[in-house]
């Protein structure tokens, strides 16, 4: 078995697996666990009481962080005429029609959002062996198929996050650096809960939130109390 590092066994002490914290308490232990070289992601894990073999089940959405995630987001939009121009405006990285369908389909995929308008998908159809397997492919589930690609570019660019589970239930997502301040961080959380709270499928009851942890990129995993 692999020897842990003397950092991991400094944070593991910090925290006490038998005991559910709240989110500023769990956020204050990463915050004083020995740090890393760089500025890690703080990110939020939950395991959802829900089956995703049913399809009324299946969690797809978008959740606007109050205070963003603190990484560059790089948006690809799929429009043409008034709809690219709006793009553009709105600080899209990069905006085509039939020139980006070309170039995805030969292997492009350097951009973590792709958002298109309803007419597009006929020309981005084919592109679903690329754009699906990464969870790229626009939806109007979780707002990157819209009419309104202005509006829809300015709330990712500012941290509005996707947000699906696995075949596990899970849902992981970053809410933040590890450099924002206690309150940010607490507020990014809330708001990913809340969130998650209001797609509760009928049926489920209070067992929908099973287990929710927060961790670091090098940090130990924390227990939360929702």
């Amino acid at each position: 078995m692999a020897k842990k590092s003397k950092r991991y066994q400094e944070a593991k002490e910090k925290v006490d697996v038998s005991k559910d914290y709240s989110v500023s308490e769990a956020i204050n232990i990463l915050k004083s666990v020995p740090g890393a070289s760089f500025d890690e992601t703080v990110e939020l894990a939950v395991l959802l009481g829900i089956n995703p073999k049913n399809s009324d089940q299946q969690i797809r959405t978008s959740i606007g962080l109050p205070h963003g995630t603190g990484k560059t987001v790089r948006v690809a939009v799929f429009a043409e005429g008034d709809d690219a121009v709006a793009a553009e405006e709105a600080g899209a990285d990069i905006v085509g029609s039939d020139d980006l369908v070309e170039k995805v389909s030969d292997g492009w995929l350097e951009f973590d959002v792709a958002i298109a308008t309803p007419p597009m998908m006929r020309k981005i159809g084919a592109l679903g062996r690329f754009l699906g397997p990464r969870g790229l492919m626009p939806n109007p589930k979780n707002g990157t198929l819209t009419a309104d690609v202005g509006s829809a570019v300015k709330e990712f660019k500012a941290g509005k996050v996707e947000v699906r589970n696995d075949s596990g239930a899970n849902v992981h997502l970053p809410v933040g650096k590890l450099s924002f301040p206690t309150d940010n961080l607490e507020e990014n959380v809330r708001a990913v809960i809340q969130n998650l709270q209001g797609m509760r499928p009928p049926g489920i009851g209070h067992n929908f939130f099973k287990k929710v942890f927060v961790t670091t990129t090098m940090g130990p995993s924390v227990q939360l109390s929702v």
